[in-house]
Protein backbone atom coordinates (compact mmCIF):
# COMPACT_ATOMS: atom_id res chain seq x y z
CA UNK A 1 0.00 0.00 0.00
CA UNK A 2 1.12 3.16 -0.77
CA UNK A 3 2.02 5.46 1.87
CA UNK A 4 -0.72 8.98 2.35
CA UNK A 5 0.43 12.18 2.65
CA UNK A 6 1.74 13.24 6.43
CA UNK A 7 -1.33 13.86 8.43
CA UNK A 8 -1.51 17.44 10.04
CA UNK A 9 -0.94 18.22 13.88
CA UNK A 10 -3.73 19.32 14.08
CA UNK A 11 -7.42 18.03 13.14
CA UNK A 12 -9.31 19.35 10.50
CA UNK A 13 -11.07 18.54 6.96
CA UNK A 14 -7.73 18.62 5.00
CA UNK A 15 -8.19 15.86 2.17
CA UNK A 16 -6.40 14.98 -0.69
CA UNK A 17 -6.75 15.93 -4.12
CA UNK A 18 -9.33 13.31 -4.95
CA UNK A 19 -11.60 14.68 -2.13
CA UNK A 20 -10.96 11.22 -0.04
CA UNK A 21 -10.04 11.71 3.97
CA UNK A 22 -6.10 10.50 4.92
CA UNK A 23 -7.18 9.44 8.04
CA UNK A 24 -10.93 8.89 9.57
CA UNK A 25 -12.28 7.65 13.27
CA UNK A 26 -15.49 5.80 12.37
CA UNK A 27 -17.72 5.68 15.67
CA UNK A 28 -20.32 2.40 15.67
CA UNK A 29 -22.67 1.22 18.03
CA UNK A 30 -22.68 -2.12 19.39
CA UNK A 31 -26.05 -2.64 18.36
CA UNK A 32 -25.00 -2.73 14.74
CA UNK A 33 -22.79 -6.06 15.38
CA UNK A 34 -25.74 -7.70 17.05
CA UNK A 35 -27.49 -7.84 13.35
CA UNK A 36 -31.27 -8.30 13.31
CA UNK A 37 -31.15 -10.08 17.23
CA UNK A 38 -31.24 -7.75 20.13
CA UNK A 39 -28.39 -9.06 21.59
CA UNK A 40 -24.75 -10.95 21.38
CA UNK A 41 -22.98 -10.81 17.80
CA UNK A 42 -24.13 -11.91 14.37
CA UNK A 43 -21.66 -13.59 12.38
CA UNK A 44 -23.23 -12.22 8.99
CA UNK A 45 -23.90 -8.72 9.79
CA UNK A 46 -20.34 -8.25 11.13
CA UNK A 47 -18.53 -9.79 7.75
CA UNK A 48 -20.56 -7.55 5.86
CA UNK A 49 -19.17 -4.99 8.06
CA UNK A 50 -15.84 -5.89 7.44
CA UNK A 51 -16.24 -6.31 3.52
CA UNK A 52 -17.09 -2.52 3.75
CA UNK A 53 -14.60 -1.29 6.00
CA UNK A 54 -12.32 -3.90 4.24
CA UNK A 55 -12.99 -1.95 1.02
CA UNK A 56 -12.18 1.50 2.56
CA UNK A 57 -9.15 0.37 3.76
CA UNK A 58 -8.09 -1.16 0.30
CA UNK A 59 -8.59 2.58 -1.02
CA UNK A 60 -5.67 3.87 1.15
CA UNK A 61 -7.66 5.69 3.79
CA UNK A 62 -6.04 5.14 7.63
CA UNK A 63 -8.75 3.73 10.12
CA UNK A 64 -8.63 4.10 13.63
CA UNK A 65 -12.71 2.13 14.75
CA UNK A 66 -14.29 2.74 18.52
CA UNK A 67 -17.12 -0.22 18.59
CA UNK A 68 -19.63 0.25 21.72
CA UNK A 69 -20.80 -2.87 23.56
CA UNK A 70 -24.80 -1.95 23.33
CA UNK A 71 -25.06 -5.49 21.91
CA UNK A 72 -24.16 -7.49 25.22
CA UNK A 73 -24.28 -4.89 28.23
CA UNK A 74 -27.93 -3.46 27.26
CA UNK A 75 -28.62 -7.01 27.43
CA UNK A 76 -27.68 -6.57 31.49
CA UNK A 77 -29.31 -3.14 31.67
CA UNK A 78 -31.63 -3.72 34.30
CA UNK A 79 -29.05 -5.82 36.53
CA UNK A 80 -26.52 -2.82 35.95
CA UNK A 81 -29.57 0.06 37.64
CA UNK A 82 -28.64 -1.94 41.27
CA UNK A 83 -25.00 -1.89 40.70
CA UNK A 84 -21.95 0.66 41.56
CA UNK A 85 -21.80 3.04 38.89
CA UNK A 86 -17.81 2.22 38.50
CA UNK A 87 -18.57 -1.22 37.92
CA UNK A 88 -21.75 -0.70 35.64
CA UNK A 89 -19.31 1.02 33.16
CA UNK A 90 -16.57 -1.24 33.62
CA UNK A 91 -18.82 -3.87 32.16
CA UNK A 92 -19.36 -1.69 29.28
CA UNK A 93 -15.75 -1.69 28.42
CA UNK A 94 -15.46 -5.01 28.84
CA UNK A 95 -18.43 -5.90 26.29
CA UNK A 96 -16.14 -3.53 23.74
CA UNK A 97 -13.46 -5.40 23.55
CA UNK A 98 -15.45 -8.33 22.65
CA UNK A 99 -17.20 -6.84 19.96
CA UNK A 100 -13.85 -5.22 19.16
CA UNK A 101 -12.26 -8.66 18.91
CA UNK A 102 -14.75 -9.96 16.99
CA UNK A 103 -14.61 -7.15 14.23
CA UNK A 104 -10.75 -7.87 13.95
CA UNK A 105 -11.44 -11.75 12.95
CA UNK A 106 -14.04 -10.55 10.32
CA UNK A 107 -11.79 -8.07 8.94
CA UNK A 108 -8.29 -10.43 8.88
CA UNK A 109 -10.26 -12.87 7.14
CA UNK A 110 -10.23 -10.47 4.40
CA UNK A 111 -6.76 -9.86 4.77
CA UNK A 112 -6.53 -6.43 6.50
CA UNK A 113 -4.44 -6.07 8.92
CA UNK A 114 -6.10 -4.91 12.25
CA UNK A 115 -5.00 -4.47 16.06
CA UNK A 116 -7.22 -4.00 18.90
CA UNK A 117 -5.57 -1.87 21.24
CA UNK A 118 -7.56 -1.48 24.94
CA UNK A 119 -7.72 1.35 27.25
CA UNK A 120 -7.43 -1.43 30.54
CA UNK A 121 -4.62 -3.65 29.93
CA UNK A 122 -5.17 -7.19 29.05
CA UNK A 123 -2.25 -8.22 27.21
CA UNK A 124 -3.10 -11.83 26.09
CA UNK A 125 -5.98 -11.05 23.84
CA UNK A 126 -4.98 -7.02 22.81
CA UNK A 127 -1.98 -4.25 22.82
CA UNK A 128 -2.73 -1.56 25.61
CA UNK A 129 -3.09 1.64 24.07
CA UNK A 130 -0.42 3.64 23.31
CA UNK A 131 -0.93 6.57 20.91
CA UNK A 132 2.67 6.59 19.10
CA UNK A 133 2.48 3.28 18.93
CA UNK A 134 -1.28 3.51 17.38
CA UNK A 135 -0.37 6.17 14.72
CA UNK A 136 2.32 3.98 13.75
CA UNK A 137 -0.08 0.93 12.93
CA UNK A 138 -2.27 3.42 10.81
CA UNK A 139 0.82 4.53 9.00
CA UNK A 140 1.51 0.91 7.70
CA UNK A 141 -1.86 0.62 6.57
CA UNK A 142 -3.23 -1.79 9.62
CA UNK A 143 -7.13 -0.88 11.22
CA UNK A 144 -6.59 0.16 15.11
CA UNK A 145 -9.89 -0.58 17.04
CA UNK A 146 -9.95 0.96 19.81
CA UNK A 147 -11.16 -0.81 22.91
CA UNK A 148 -12.33 -0.69 26.35
CA UNK A 149 -13.49 3.29 26.13
CA UNK A 150 -11.03 5.20 27.70
CA UNK A 151 -10.83 3.19 31.17
CA UNK A 152 -12.76 5.75 33.21
CA UNK A 153 -15.97 5.32 34.60
CA UNK A 154 -18.88 8.11 33.72
CA UNK A 155 -17.19 8.51 29.67
CA UNK A 156 -18.83 7.14 27.32
CA UNK A 157 -17.64 5.65 23.90
CA UNK A 158 -18.87 8.78 21.91
CA UNK A 159 -16.17 10.71 24.22
CA UNK A 160 -13.50 7.84 23.57
CA UNK A 161 -14.24 8.26 20.32
CA UNK A 162 -13.76 11.75 20.25
CA UNK A 163 -10.52 11.47 22.78
CA UNK A 164 -8.74 8.86 19.95
CA UNK A 165 -9.52 10.89 17.35
CA UNK A 166 -7.77 13.76 18.55
CA UNK A 167 -4.86 11.79 19.85
CA UNK A 168 -4.25 10.44 15.97
CA UNK A 169 -4.95 13.16 14.65
CA UNK A 170 -7.95 12.08 12.26
CA UNK A 171 -9.75 14.51 9.87
CA UNK A 172 -12.93 13.78 10.84
CA UNK A 173 -15.18 11.59 13.01
CA UNK A 174 -17.94 9.57 11.20
CA UNK A 175 -20.63 8.48 13.37
CA UNK A 176 -22.71 5.56 12.12
CA UNK A 177 -26.08 5.63 12.75
CA UNK A 178 -29.73 4.51 11.85
CA UNK A 179 -30.86 7.37 10.02
CA UNK A 180 -29.65 9.56 7.34
CA UNK A 181 -28.15 12.12 9.55
CA UNK A 182 -29.01 14.32 12.12
CA UNK A 183 -32.50 15.83 12.58
CA UNK A 184 -34.26 18.41 14.39
CA UNK A 185 -36.32 15.16 16.09
CA UNK A 186 -36.19 11.43 15.61
CA UNK A 187 -37.45 10.68 12.27
CA UNK A 188 -38.14 7.26 12.97
CA UNK A 189 -41.25 8.71 15.55
CA UNK A 190 -41.86 11.92 13.07
CA UNK A 191 -42.34 12.38 9.73
CA UNK A 192 -42.14 16.19 9.29
CA UNK A 193 -38.79 15.86 10.99
CA UNK A 194 -35.94 18.10 9.35
CA UNK A 195 -32.69 17.05 8.03
CA UNK A 196 -29.94 19.19 8.01
CA UNK A 197 -27.23 18.68 5.25
CA UNK A 198 -24.97 20.75 7.81
CA UNK A 199 -25.09 22.02 11.41
CA UNK A 200 -23.01 23.64 13.65
CA UNK A 201 -21.51 22.59 17.06
CA UNK A 202 -22.92 25.42 18.80
CA UNK A 203 -26.49 24.60 17.03
CA UNK A 204 -26.20 20.94 17.92
CA UNK A 205 -26.06 22.13 21.69
CA UNK A 206 -28.66 24.42 21.72
CA UNK A 207 -31.05 22.57 20.33
CA UNK A 208 -29.92 19.27 22.88
CA UNK A 209 -29.84 17.16 19.29
CA UNK A 210 -28.96 13.73 20.28
CA UNK A 211 -25.83 13.01 17.59
CA UNK A 212 -23.47 12.23 20.35
CA UNK A 213 -23.08 12.86 23.97
CA UNK A 214 -22.88 16.79 24.63
CA UNK A 215 -19.24 16.46 26.02
CA UNK A 216 -17.90 14.58 22.55
CA UNK A 217 -19.45 17.58 20.78
CA UNK A 218 -17.87 20.19 23.01
CA UNK A 219 -14.44 18.54 22.23
CA UNK A 220 -15.10 18.42 18.72
CA UNK A 221 -15.93 22.03 18.50
CA UNK A 222 -13.34 23.50 21.00
CA UNK A 223 -10.89 20.89 18.59
CA UNK A 224 -12.32 21.95 15.16
CA UNK A 225 -12.65 18.41 14.92
CA UNK A 226 -15.42 17.79 12.10
CA UNK A 227 -18.31 14.83 12.63
CA UNK A 228 -19.95 13.35 10.18
CA UNK A 229 -23.14 11.53 10.80
CA UNK A 230 -24.38 8.71 8.12
CA UNK A 231 -26.53 5.53 7.56
CA UNK A 232 -24.53 2.61 8.11
CA UNK A 233 -27.52 0.93 6.76
CA UNK A 234 -27.27 2.27 3.24
CA UNK A 235 -24.65 -0.07 0.89
CA UNK A 236 -21.49 1.81 0.43
CA UNK A 237 -21.87 4.82 2.65
CA UNK A 238 -18.79 4.01 4.38
CA UNK A 239 -16.96 4.52 1.34
CA UNK A 240 -18.59 7.32 0.26
CA UNK A 241 -17.95 9.24 3.34
CA UNK A 242 -14.23 8.51 3.21
CA UNK A 243 -13.99 9.31 -0.08
CA UNK A 244 -15.35 12.58 0.80
CA UNK A 245 -18.82 12.51 -1.20
CA UNK A 246 -22.01 13.86 0.31
CA UNK A 247 -23.18 11.49 2.54
CA UNK A 248 -25.44 12.15 5.56
CA UNK A 249 -24.89 15.59 7.70
CA UNK A 250 -21.51 17.53 8.56
CA UNK A 251 -21.68 19.38 11.63
CA UNK A 252 -18.86 21.68 12.08
CA UNK A 253 -18.45 25.43 13.05
CA UNK A 254 -19.96 28.09 11.17
CA UNK A 255 -22.28 26.05 9.08
CA UNK A 256 -25.60 26.91 7.49
CA UNK A 257 -28.46 24.47 7.33
CA UNK A 258 -29.89 23.78 4.24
Amino acid sequence: MQASAPVPNSPGERRTATGKYERILLKLSGEVMAGQSSFGVDPDRVRALAVEISEVAAAGVQLGLVVGGGNFFRGVSAAAQHMDRVTADHMGMLATVINALALQDALEKNGVPTRVMTAIEMRQVAEPYIRRRAIRHLEKGRIVIFAAGTSNPYFSTDTAATLRALEIRAQVIAKATRVDGVYDKDPLKHPDARFYHEISYLEVLAQGLKVMDASAVAMCRDNQLPILVFNLNTPGNIMRVAMGEPAGTIIRDSAVAR
